[in-house]
């Protein structure tokens, strides 16, 4: 399978300058540091990391926006920092806290200003607009000004603004940022749908879990600007993912919960906060368990903070370097 992106040894740095007194100093800060990394066409990838990773910096590499310190990088054989004008119309991008929307126009008008900007066969253009209006539920909020739109929707109809050209590949960065809970599963459906049924790479960054156990199959961590794991989705689940919090109310007192591989985080006389070990019991087993404790008011189920999964990989990271470097030659 050919590869929609590949990036050889690509380092990106900012130069930041401080006065002190009469004196500028100049400090070399490294936002990428030499990714080498391919994806196959029709790949969907989660690209993550901590804030300051280098995933933002990544992207805007990758679309074109910035140009890279060293090392090189193509997405669908253009180079995107020379070829961008070219790439664009091949490539979508969705920034969380960017809008390609109009803000005092409805969805519909953006479409038509962004079918002619990409010169779009008139028929084609109608027929993708539609398909994209219907699965992405657009119908009722079409003709609304994006400036009275709830984030969900207005994030719905990003997505489906970058999809009208009919991308070979898309790149999200942090498109769940805001939503609630049922905004953020809509949307990683979606997307999922789209790259599962029209062969579109996904290129995403997110910092919550559920978005890159529900959308990609392929995991690349990066921290401070390299990477540290490349693997399947799958395996990070079985690796690193595998506790969850649970979180409960009730409308009286509990009797005690007492399983192996639960730790109690929290505890009033109404409310229980609960980390599992789903390796050692099944949360749906800590599940009865909750609900014969006591009548339940509310109940959610959370994956650990990314965060804490990703200072996890890289510490297992770091423990495997320094063990290389002790092991005799």
């Amino acid at each position: 399978m050919d590869a929609s992106v590949e990036l050889e040894a690509l380092r990106k740095t900012f130069v930041q300058t401080k006065r002190r007194g009469l004196l500028r100093e100049r400090t070399e800060i490294v936002a990428v540091d030499g990714v080498s990394l391919s994806i196959p066409a029709g790949q969907s990838v989660a690209f993550i990391g901590p804030n300051g990773a280098g995933k933002s910096t990544t992207i805007k590499m990758l679309t074109g926006i910035l140009l890279p310190t060293s090392g090189s990088a193509r997405v669908l054989g253009l180079t995107p920092w020379h070829e961008r004008p070219t790439l664009a119309r091949h490539i979508g991008a969705v920034f969380g806290q960017r809008s390609q929307l109009w803000y005092h126009l409805p969805p519909r008008d953006t479409f038509e200003v962004l079918a002619r900007v990409y010169d779009l066969d008139r028929a084609t253009y109608v027929k993708t607009r539609d398909t994209l209006i219907e699965r992405f539920g657009l119908g009722p909020f079409l003709d609304v000004p994006v400036r009275k739109l709830s984030l969900g929707q207005r994030m719905r109809a990003e997505i489906a603004a970058s999809l009208l050209h009919a991308p070979k590949v898309l790149f999200l960065d942090e498109p769940t940022i805001g939503l609630d809970i049922v905004a953020r599963q809509e949307l990683r459906d979606l997307i999922r749908e789209w790259n599962r049924e029209e062969g579109m790479t996904v290129f995403l960054t997110s910092h919550d879990a559920g978005d890159i156990e529900g959308v990609a199959r392929r995991v690349i961590v990066i921290n401070h600007g390299r990477v540290v794991l490349d693997d399947k989705v799958s395996a990070m689940r079985r690796k690193y993912l595998g506790s969850k919090v649970l979180s409960v109310r009730f409308h009286e007192p509990p009797a005690a919960i007492d399983l192996p591989g639960t730790t109690a985080l929290k505890a009033t006389e109404y409310a229980l906060k609960l980390t599992v070990d789903t390796r050692v019991t099944p949360v749906e087993r800590v599940m009865t368990a909750v609900l014969r404790a006591g009548p339940v008011a509310d109940i959610a189920i959370e994956d650990p903070p990314l965060e804490e999964v990703i200072a996890h990989i890289y510490s297992r990271g770091s423990a495997a370097d320094a063990a290389d470097e002790d092991r005799p030659s």
